[in-house]
């Protein structure tokens, strides 16, 4: 057990000192985010603008927020408007993707849009990622975008696959559990905090399962980077092998870098911005949300670092990565050789 310990706990460790190692990855992938996120917001900016145009409410706007104006410019829009409302203020925001997620809430087609823009994205860059955390030093951008390149359509093929998966899950699974099961359950209890204490229940189930689906498809990823695997199924049998020889360490450290998820959450709910007028309080809230996105994305980063430590902690020697050697300048040599 003591042997355990110190595995887990170096692959975390060691985990967050590769992220931190390349801020350049972070930086990016929130820049890949800001990109995606820009158009839709410049395109909501003029749709404000051109239903308040020079009105009383355009004024009280200036000054603070005015929710009987955003209720009824929710009403009198579509698409893209019905998205702007009080939950997206602050700390609200999480809360309503958390319900949203739970609760297997659709949202509008143009978000459901942008959204599956900004993943095949992050899927075409989170090759040269995790190349880059396997080798533990800089690949520079040839190596980052090549590496990026020659996965993009093997994990399209393994994208396939885990829209399968978790289309079973929201489409057939969520349903049984809330809408068939959920009410068997509750139909002849009287309390409403039993009823609200078995809706909890169903939600760590069905948490637990989106967690399994998901740790299993990141050791995929990561066997497929670190062993240069060209097939999808095979890949996922190999990280669902990994995954079953190696469970307490693999859960322990999902565990402890959802851990890191929470606490991110946890600070963002004390420091987010509420409804604030414009200026400086408008600016301040702006860049605390970007910092809590940040930290989103850093969390994220250090899931896959920290599992690709683990696997190659379990199973990888020195030189494992199955991809060629580096070359002149790319080489551990030119770079010994420029610090020199």
């Amino acid at each position: 057990m003591g042997g355990f310990g110190v595995t887990f706990y170096s692959a975390w460790r060691d985990g967050i000192r590769r992220v931190n190692a390349a801020p350049a990855i972070l930086v990016s992938v929130w820049l890949l985010t800001v990109l995606v996120s820009l158009p839709f917001t410049l395109a909501l900016r003029g749709m404000l603008e051109q239903h308040l145009g020079e009105s009383l409410a355009a004024d009280r706007a200036v000054s603070g927020v005015n929710y009987s104006w955003m209720q009824e410019f929710e009403d009198q829009t579509s698409g893209l408007g019905t998205t702007f409302r009080p939950t997206i203020i602050g700390f609200g925001a999480v809360l309503d993707n958390l319900s949203a997620f739970l609760d297997n809430r659709p949202r509008p087609v143009i978000i459901a849009g942008a959204a599956g823009v900004y993943i095949v994205l992050l899927l075409f860059v989170s090759g040269g990622i995790i190349d880059r955390y396997a080798r533990d030093r800089a690949t520079r951008a040839h190596g980052f975008f090549s590496a990026s390149g020659v996965f993009f359509f093997r994990f399209l093929r393994l994208a396939v696959v885990m829209a399968i998966v978790y289309g079973l899950l929201f489409g057939y699974v969520h349903p049984s559990l809330f809408d068939r099961l959920y009410p068997r359950m509750t139909r002849d209890v009287t309390a409403e905090r039993t009823a609200f204490l078995v809706r909890i229940v169903l939600y760590v189930v069905f948490g637990l399962l989106v967690a399994a689906c998901n740790v299993v498809f990141d050791y995929a990823k990561v066997r497929a980077v670190v062993e240069d695997r060209r097939s999808a199924l095979g890949a996922i049998h190999a990280g669902l092998s990994f995954v079953g020889r190696n469970w307490i360490a693999a859960a322990t450290l999902y565990l402890a870098d959802f851990a890191l998820f929470v606490l991110m959450v946890a600070i963002y709910a004390v420091v987010a911005p509420g409804a604030s007028g414009a200026g400086g309080t408008m600016w301040m809230g702006f860049a605390i949300g970007q910092a809590y996105v940040l930290g989103r994305l850093w969390v994220k980063l250090v899931f896959w670092a920290s599992e690709t430590a683990l696997f190659q902690g379990r199973l990888a020697h020195a030189g494992y990565i199955a991809a060629p050697a580096p070359t002149w300048p790319e080489s551990p040599s030119a770079e010994a050789i420029g610090r020199a």
